[in-house]
């Protein structure tokens, strides 16, 4: 009897933490997404920087998604576009990130 009791509380506490959940729409069951976000400076360029971060469970998020980091990972110093990609599976597992393109 006990044993239902634990399979049954940690079957509820797993369904009352999962939402993790990172900015955009919604939560949905599944969804993949990229955002825009001009910054209105227009540069010929390749160079592109990525920062993420991840959320699980709603319980730990690590990471950072900033601007500033994703300069840094590619090296960046003018920015001509910043955008945004999310991705959720099951309100268990989320993620962000920011991707920065420039000069």
């Amino acid at each position: 009897m006990n044993i239902v009791r634990i399979l049954i509380s940690a079957v509820s506490l797993l369904i009352l933490v999962s939402c993790a959940n990172v900015r955009g729409p919604v939560p949905a069951s599944l969804s993949a997404y990229t955002s825009p976000e001009d910054v209105g400076v227009y540069l010929e360029t390749t160079k592109r920087g990525e920062a993420c971060l991840t959320n699980i469970l709603g319980l730990v998020a690590t990471g950072d998604a900033s601007i500033d980091a994703a300069k840094k990972a590619g090296n960046i110093t003018r920015i001509a576009s910043v955008e945004s990609t999310q991705a959720k599976v099951l309100g268990y597992y989320a993620r962000f990130c920011t991707v920065v393109i420039g000069d």
